[in-house]
């Protein structure tokens, strides 16, 4: 396995700006940002990749990216909100400068997929305004949970460890 090139002063501060004007702002670049970031293990990063994985959740490219993954049932704009809002109520969430990887966990941890793919599944508005029926409800939540499900492990296969302090 190489190790990872150290990162000059300069590339640092480029990095650092271009995390600020969020030039990078997929899931891929943040992590390869991390990364390198925790090889350096310098204080003055945290606050740049604190506000740059802020603003990836915000922004909704969170979102977006898992939407990509899950292109036939889209992702739960609602579940995400959930996850978001949990994570700001949970005097725990300081414990990592990524609110994307504490946002994916929290959907993980609280089991928020299955509550939110049988809302999905049971609302008229799914079912072109129709009442949908019972069994009509239990398959179609059953392939949203897989579907999210596979999308959720997906991107949490991005941290081989969690990005706790």
């Amino acid at each position: 396995m190489s190790r990872p090139q150290r990162m000059s002063l300069a590339e640092k501060h480029e990095t650092i700006l271009a995390l600020q004007q969020h030039r990078i702002n997929t899931l891929t670049g943040l992590r390869h940002v991390e990364k390198a970031f925790a090889a350096l293990n310098t204080p003055d990063v945290s606050e740049p990749m604190t506000a740059a994985w802020t603003y990836y959740v915000s922004s909704n490219n969170l979102l977006t990216e898992l939407r990509g993954l899950t292109r036939n049932y889209p992702f739960s704009s609602y579940c995400v909100d959930e996850a978001k809002r949990r994570v700001y109520a949970d005097p725990e969430s300081n414990r990592s400068w990524n609110l994307c990887w504490l946002v994916l966990q929290k959907i993980k941890d609280d089991k928020l997929i299955g509550y939110y793919a049988q809302y999905q599944a049971s609302q008229p508005a799914t079912w072109g305004g129709h009442k949908p029926t019972d069994e009509h409800v239990k398959q179609l939540t059953g392939v949203l949970v897989r579907e999210w499900k596979g999308a959720l492990e997906q991107m949490l296969r991005y941290w081989e460890e969690p990005p706790t302090q």
